[in-house]
């Protein structure tokens, strides 16, 4: 078998990975059983909440409130409602909203609990925010949450009455502040009975639903996650990113207190964000399923949990490509390293010496700084002269992408396209990945695993010598390697690509390296015009996002491009 099948190979599986990890469900229809979570069925709900804008305080919003209540009570729960004053802040935002100086707007929250057989254990509260942004039917933001937690209350329901209480709280004034579940964490009286909070959000309409936030000291959470979540999505480097974003749900509103808290979220098809386009036609029902799959079954384990799930040190974890989660100590990174430095080690043995592993280090290095270079080039060109529209930008993210995948494939055939290297120029082009996660352990350990698991692969591919054994096994360590950096990239991409695509230079550094055991060096002359054909498309993708008109998804107060 020759070595460019092998790589071949090895690229499509990784590829296809990467479409099995970054692709949601088929959603159940209306008809599934009951005791399961079914888009079909929670969709009645995203069309009667989504069928125009429900601002808050507006008298949409009231009819919003009016079916959330119905519905609660149909499904056997006790409704209630909180009313409260907006903050001045908000006040002024919903006044630029909706176009009426109330300088006290009244919001109210939804509350239902559904009994369970021993009222007196700490309650699981299920969380979603019932207001939209002015012009926009929120079908995404959120009014899948709010359809997710009404049908995961059905499901729970449907299979009898639960150990605990269950709680569904539908906040208002989230867009305006988070003022709904901060009057909940603050003042309202049933806040003590809750031992654990689920959140559900979107930026977007669709994707595969992310546990991206989580309390502090989470290690025993993510433990009770992992132990029920039938088709898991998340990862601890999502909860280290969002931690140093300045973004707020309404989850943040419980950081210092003592319940347990798990954030999901999508945000696929990013051009809805906001948008007076986010209809119910538009969201994806797969993203749907995926969000209420996950908290039904995350649900159902908490309602049985003795104890809920309490605090104790934060862990790696992520998901296997929505197979399982893997979880480990933050400490075990440690250990990684050490097998790597020995793989490596191993590997260099093999010939080539110093002069060899520097300028396998060098050309490492190249790769970073030229794709990191090539990625904020087109990028600015992407931009234009004046400010961008924030929400134009995420209407862009798919050609953004496409930008990157082509900028980055150019730096990677002009720096490692046509070398011949010898193992020590293998093991040197490791060599600056694995100080970046020696860097990382010691300074951000559960989120370190990206660059370290990929490094140790390598190091173990190399250490397997040469001959086709070798490449087998060195394409049987590539390939979940691969397809985990594609999802990577692509998370990468829909969360900081608008503004920072260079940040996709790492997964596509870290995917080179996977690759090099089994790359076989083209003519310097072909890798010079394929990346220059790249290049050429890069810039023409970059233009089209430069030149375009604003989108039409772009929400209403927000017009300039």
């Amino acid at each position: 078998m020759s070595k460019r099948l092998i790589l071949l190979a090895t690229l499509v599986l990784g590829v296809l990975l990467g479409i099995r990890a970054t692709t949601p469900p088929a959603p159940l229809g209306a008809d599934a059983p009951p005791s399961v979570f079914a888009a079909g069925r929670a969709m009645a709900d995203v069309r009667a909440i989504a069928a125009r804008p429900h601002l808050a305080a507006s008298p949409e919003n009231a009819a919003v409130r009016a079916h959330i209540a119905r519905r609660m009570g149909a499904l056997g729960m006790t409704v209630s409602e909180s009313r409260f004053t907006a903050p001045q802040e908000s006040a002024k935002r919903l006044a630029w909203w909706s176009g009426k100086d109330d300088p006290a707007p009244s919001l109210t929250n939804v509350i239902g609990v559904l009994p369970g057989r021993d009222r007196s254990l700490p309650a699981v509260l299920l969380m979603a925010h019932h207001d939209t942004v002015g012009g926009s039917p929120g079908a995404a933001d959120d009014t899948a949450g709010v359809s997710a937690l009404l049908e995961t209350a059905r499901a729970v329901r449907a299979a009898g009455q639960p150990a605990r209480d269950l709680i569904v709280l539908i906040t208002d004034g989230e867009e305006l502040g988070l003022d709904g579940a901060h009057q909940f964490f603050t003042s309202d009286p049933l806040r003590g009975h809750v031992g654990a909070v689920i959140n559900v959000e979107a930026r977007g309409g669709g994707g595969r639903t992310t546990l991206f936030e989580t309390s502090a000291d989470n290690g025993s959470a993510i433990a009770r996650a992992a132990g029920s979540i039938a088709r898991p999505g998340g990862s601890s480097l999502a909860v280290f990113i969002y931690k140093v974003l300045p973004n707020d749900t309404d989850l943040s509103e419980t950081r210092g207190g003592p319940w347990t808290g798990y954030n999901f979220a999508f945000i696929g098809r990013p051009q809805l964000y906001h948008s007076p386009k986010a209809t119910p036609e538009a969201l994806d029902q797969g993203a749907l399923q995926d969000m209420g799959a996950q908290v039904l079954d995350l649900t159902r384990a908490l309602l049985v949990a003795e104890p809920l799930p309490g605090k104790a040190a934060d862990v790696v974890f992520f998901d296997v490509f929505g197979w399982f989660l893997l979880v480990y100590p933050a400490w075990a990174g440690w250990g990684m390293l050490a097998v790597a430095a020995a793989g490596l080690s191993l590997a260099a043995r093999r010939g080539g010496g110093w002069s060899a592993g520097l300028a396998g280090a060098g050309r490492m290095l190249a790769l970073i700084v030229l794709a990191g270079l090539v990625l904020w080039a087109v990028n600015q060109l992407s931009l234009g002269t004046v400010k961008p529209n924030y929400y134009d930008r995420l209407a862009a993210i798919p050609r953004l992408e496409v930008m990157a995948l082509a900028g980055g494939l150019a730096a990677l055939l002009l720096t490692l396209g046509a070398w011949k290297a010898k193992p020590a120029g293998l093991v040197g082009a490791a060599v600056p990945l694995f100080a970046l996660g020696l860097i990382g352990q010691a300074l951000a350990p559960t989120a370190a695993y990206v660059v370290i698991l990929p490094v140790m692969l390598t190091a173990l591919a190399l250490a397997a010598g040469e001959g086709i054994a070798a490449r087998i096994v060195a394409a049987v360590l590539a390939v979940p390697m691969l397809g985990y950096l594609i999802s990577l990239a692509h998370f990468v991409m829909q969360g900081v690509g608008p503004n920072m695509p260079m940040a996709a230079a790492l997964p596509l550094a870290l995917m080179a390296l996977g690759l090099l055991p089994l790359w076989e060096a083209i003519p310097a002359r072909t890798a010079r015009l394929v990346a220059a054909v790249l290049l050429i498309g890069a810039v023409g993708t970059a233009l089209t996002v430069r030149l375009d008109p604003l989108a039409g998804t772009v929400p209403a107060y927000s017009a300039d491009k």
